[in-house]
């Protein structure tokens, strides 16, 4: 394939993403179809699905992860989730639905583990809201860029929720424990000024149009270098924290399998739905 084509992926099958490739580099983008590319059930099936195919395909060397229009991801699509978790979260659920969720986290967990087990670099382009879930995904990443505008919060504490898809595990090696606490504690946004500071971000740039470019031409410099190698220093990189991340994964799919269903959750939900402030009350 030369520097110069460009083709679209077998993406057509695709709902929440589409991928193309240009030369070596593939670019995927979330699409959602929920608001500000939120993650509902499309995106936690056909994530793994896109990435396992670019870790087979030969002539992918590294792959540039962005969001459609304004925004990289709002996070988890709670209206389209919640309809199938009603079983797993009413106050009486016994061990049969609690272990189902417990498959069911597994297996959302190991959507977001893909992208990190792939053996491409991969570079996640952040412009605008990036929350919840969409700080998961960037946290499996290797390399994160983003532009002036773009807003960060690991935010599951405030609909009482901990977070269980990777940002717990992945980003004390990326920002330090300390931050990652203020972070998970409060819930709080952070603009990029402060991310770039922390290390959640490599650079900040003026806009997306800028973040992407920056984006295509780092994958652009990675891709050109010998892609066994290339692949070969992610693997040794990956070893220093890999079990660690996993056996956090495994803890934290638990612990919610057994405490998540709660009335502050039931609160949050309503709130949320009902668009005011939660009262939550330790239930």
């Amino acid at each position: 394939m030369s520097g110069s084509e460009t083709n679209t992926a077998t993406s057509g099958e695709y709902v929440s993403l589409s991928v193309e490739r240009t030369g070596h580099v593939a670019e995927v983008t979330l699409l959602g179809p929920g608001k500000g590319n939120a993650m509902g059930p499309d995106f936690w099936r056909e994530l793994p699905l896109a990435f396992a195919e670019l870790d087979r395909d030969p002539e992918v060397r590294a792959i540039v992860l962005t969001g459609s229009g304004r925004n990289f991801s709002y996070g988890l699509d709670l209206a389209a989730m919640l309809p199938s978790w009603t079983e797993y979260l009413g106050g009486d659920a016994l061990a049969r639905p609690r272990r189902e969720f417990l498959d069911e986290i597994r297996r959302m967990q190991d959507s977001i583990t893909a992208v990190a087990r792939t053996r491409k670099p991969v570079i996640a382009a952040v412009s605008g809201w990036c929350i919840g879930g969409g700080v998961d995904l960037i946290s499996a990443a290797d390399i994160r860029l983003a532009s002036a505008d773009a807003r960060f919060s690991v935010r599951e504490v405030r609909v009482a929720i901990v977070a269980d898809m990777g940002s717990l595990q992945r980003l004390a090696s990326i920002i330090g424990e300390g931050h990652l606490r203020e972070l998970a504690f409060t819930g709080k946004d952070i603009d990029a000024a402060r991310a770039d500071k922390i290390g959640l971000v490599n650079d900040v740039y003026p806009d997306r149009d800028a973040t992407l470019d920056a984006a295509r031409k780092l994958a652009a410099d990675i891709a050109a270098n010998p892609p066994l190698v290339v692949q070969g220093v992610k693997d040794v990189l990956s070893v220093n924290t890999e079990q660690r991340i996993d056996a956090g994964l495994r803890y934290v799919a638990t612990w919610n399998a057994a405490f998540l269903p709660s009335h502050d959750l039931n609160e949050a939900v309503q709130a949320f739905l009902q668009r005011r402030e939660p009262e939550f009350r330790g239930e």
